[in-house]
């Protein structure tokens, strides 16, 4: 029997019209979002971001004030709550990028169940999005992640070993292990990348499925964001789980933009580092005079802008291809491969530039290095 959803179809953003040129300049809706977030980010985060680190865990009122600006609604549809017309990957990458210069840690644990509320809205059907994108859109959103990474050496994202089979009666059963998936311990709904039939699918699991076994994964960075590795022993899912009807580009595309969210975090947390060791070298003083007028120190400055720059300019290339419906593939990859090389070097860097003081926690740039770190080696968790 067909439901309303069946009848009406699911709801989807509309792709943004293409412009003639690439122009990363934001419009004037753009800069007072993230003038906003970057406020909350600067004022709240980042003093809240020590204790978080060592508590592995976002402070719940920082999470409460996110959800307030709207940060994990960007990708829901109108129909369901969302407040954007069109898709606007451009806008969830500026807003990434400026809570990152508070505490990347903190900025995924704020925007992890968003990234699930924008996979509902790119790919399911009008059923799941009717079950799910409410309570997502509302004052009190659901935890939610996406689980993706593996704990296996030369992981390959694109073919998961965790592994769905078929039941006779069409329902799923999956087997296998997740690995740093943020807020996992409180999610109350996870998606977790898995190979049906030869392919890399996505499914749809709430919180208390038989089977289901969450542990705290600390790791190096990322503290804040309460990263837990998910097992799944034979967890019995019905066919309604199913997200994206098992199509290899729905899970290439949601790839893709986890690399931009990836490159956007790491453009963010650049620019702290940048902001920090600028002010630092020009107030450090040795033999008279500022450290910045030594050519080494001036030159490592420069290299962490010039670096920045470039990761900051193609992150939002391939972010203005996914929202107006173009292929981004490639851009996508390319900022990955730039986070990769320069993020942790910018980290190194900003941790050099301190000399004693950048190996302490005196200093938050030993946090940010650890940080950077995260965005050339994981996968998934966040979309935009």
């Amino acid at each position: 029997m067909a439901t309303e959803a069946d009848l009406v179809g699911p709801a989807r953003q509309a792709a943004a019209e293409p412009g003639t040129s690439f122009d990363a300049t934001p419009t004037d809706e753009q800069r007072m979002l993230v003038e906003a977030v970057r406020d909350f980010a600067h004022r709240a985060c980042r003093p809240a971001a020590r204790s978080a680190d060592e508590a592995c865990s976002a402070p719940e009122e920082l999470l409460a004030t996110a959800v307030e600006l709207g940060v994990g609604a960007l990708g829901i549809p109108e129909r369901h709550g969302g407040v954007l017309e069109q898709r606007s990957t451009v806008t969830a990458a500026l807003v990434a990028e400026a809570l990152a210069e508070g505490d990347m840690g903190i900025a995924l644990a704020c925007l992890a169940p968003g990234s699930v509320a924008t996979a509902l809205g790119l790919w399911g059907d009008a059923d799941q999005q009717a079950a799910y994108l409410p309570a997502f859109a509302g004052d009190a959103p659901p935890v939610a992640a996406i689980a993706l990474a593996e704990p296996r050496v030369l992981f390959d994202p694109l073919a998961p070993d965790t592994a769905a089979t078929r039941t006779p009666s069409g329902d799923f059963v999956l087997r296998g292990d997740k690995s740093l998936v943020p807020r996992a311990a409180e999610a109350e709904l996870l998606l977790v990348a898995a190979t049906l039939d030869g392919a890399p699918s996505l499914f749809l699991i709430e919180s208390g499925a038989a089977g289901l076994t969450v542990t705290p994964e600390p790791a190096m960075g990322v503290r804040a964001a309460a990263t837990a590795r998910v097992s799944l022993e034979d967890v019995l899912l019905p066919a309604t789980a199913l997200l994206g009807n098992s199509d290899p580009q729905v899970y290439r595309e949601l790839v893709a933009l986890g690399r931009i969210g990836w490159s956007a975090l790491a453009a963010g947390t650049g620019q702290a580092v940048l902001d920090y060791v600028s002010a630092y070298v020009n107030q450090r003083f040795a033999f008279g005079e500022p450290i910045s007028h030594r050519q080494s120190v001036a030159f490592m400055v420069a290299n962490i802008a010039i670096e920045l720059e470039s990761l900051r300019l193609v992150t939002l290339r391939a972010a203005g291809l996914a929202e107006t419906g173009r292929e981004f593939t490639r851009e996508a990859a390319i900022a990955r491969a730039l986070a990769s090389r320069h993020a942790m070097q910018i980290g190194s860097d900003g941790v050099q530039l301190l000399g004693g003081h950048g190996y302490t926690k005196e200093h938050p740039v030993e946090r940010w290095y650890r940080d950077l770190r995260a965005a050339g080696m994981l996968e998934g968790a966040l979309i935009l």
